[in-house]
Order: structure tokens, then sequence, then C-alpha cells
């Protein structure tokens, strides 16, 4: 079975979703505190969304100081597996520098929380080859989504831009829900896919991208 290791920061909210969500595709599942050095036995690594050090500073700013980041850091260096970083995760993952750009408060300066439509952009990575939907809807929860890059250009060219907002909510320039890295070993995306695991929390689209992960992996 696929063993995925859940990173748990003080502050991280959505580590017991995130656990139901993979339990629910098919993995293995294990939490790895912040301050672990060895990441080495899993093939995915889930960084969850909440308030990783309370926000303090900037969100995900202190979580990137963590010693669990620079084990993370070296497992996408030598390609050991895949990374998905949700909300806050992909803040951490931009502060970082695991990911380009930086999420910033929302346009309306509120925070948002309801079910948005996505669109799958790049059909050819891990996390997204086996999802036959054109379009998924998933919640989103956060006051810091607004994604900006000042070279958006790299994104298009590169093909990094791994789902689309139908309706942007939150302002991110090119209505741009979640990316990939150069080697699409990582994605990070705003809105949440385990609390859309199963038809009983909505409509179950969430669980397509861990399924496409999982399958990914065992066909590898």
């Amino acid at each position: 079975m696929i063993k995925a290791g859940i990173i748990v920061f003080p502050g991280t909210n959505c580590d017991r979703d995130a656990e139901f969500a993979l339990k629910m595709a098919g993995f293995n599942v294990e939490y790895i505190w912040h301050d672990f050095e060895n990441v080495k036995k899993y093939e995915l690594l889930f960084i969850p969304g909440g308030f990783s050090y309370g926000d303090y500073l900037r969100a995900g700013a202190l979580a990137k100081f963590s010693p669990i980041m620079k084990e993370v850091e070296k497992y996408v260096e030598e390609d050991r597996g895949l990374v998905l970083g949700i909300c806050n995760g992909f803040q951490i993952l931009t502060e970082a520098e695991l990911l380009k750009g930086a999420l910033t408060k929302n346009k309306s300066l509120k925070f948002i929380c309801r079910d948005v439509d996505v669109k799958v952009i790049n059909k050819k990575t891990p996390f997204s080859k086996y999802i036959k939907k054109e379009v998924l809807t998933i919640p989103i929860a956060h006051a810091e989504g607004n994604y900006y890059i000042e070279n958006y250009d790299y994104l298009k060219e590169r093909n990094l831009i791994a789902f689309e907002y139908l309706n942007n909510p939150n302002g991110s320039i090119g209505n741009i829900a979640g990316i990939y890295n150069e080697k699409f070993n990582v994605l990070g995306m705003m809105p949440h896919p385990e609390r859309n695991s199963v038809k009983t929390l909505g409509n179950g689209d969430g669980l397509h991208i861990l399924m496409s992960i999982r399958r990914s992996l065992e066909n590898e």
C-alpha cells in the first residue's frame, strides 16, 4: 500500500481531514511532526491547511524554518516522491521557494469559505492524469489565497498551472487555483480536495485528485 505522510505544524488544523481523505483514496497514512527529520519512507508528503505558527508574520513564513522543511527540499530535489500542499500548505511551499509566486490577502480583504469550481488545466502530471472530469467542485477556506507572480507567462509557457477558478473568488492572477513546480513532483493549491472526498461532504470531487496521485505512484 502506498504510504503518505501528513506533516503537522503547531497550528495545523486540517490534518484529520487529510487523513480521512487519504485513507478513502487507499493510502496508508502516518503523521509527521514538524521537527521530524526523516521522510524517506513516504511516497507522498501532504502539507495540510490551517494556521501554522498562528500565521504570525505572514502565512507560512515561519513554518518554512521548521526542520522538516529541509527534508522536504531534499525529498523534492532527489525525486523521492510527490508533495501536495493545500491552502496553508501551498503558502508554506511558496515561502520555502519550492513553488514560485506568493499568496497575498484576498482582493475582498475578507475570509472566504465556500465551494468553487476549478478547471483542470494540465492533465499530464501524476496529480491529474487520471482525472476524467474537466471541472471539479472543491471547497475553499482562506483569507490569503490571492496568488501572484511577476512573470505569469513563465507558468503558462511551462504548463505549470494545475487548476484555474471558473469564477475567481480571491483575485488570483490568471484565475490560478493551483500550480506545479518545474519537475511536476510538487503541487500547491488553495482549494481543499480533502474536504470533498466523499459524497456526504458534497459530490466527492476532491477524491479524483488523491486517486490520481495514488494510481500514478502505483504505476511508476
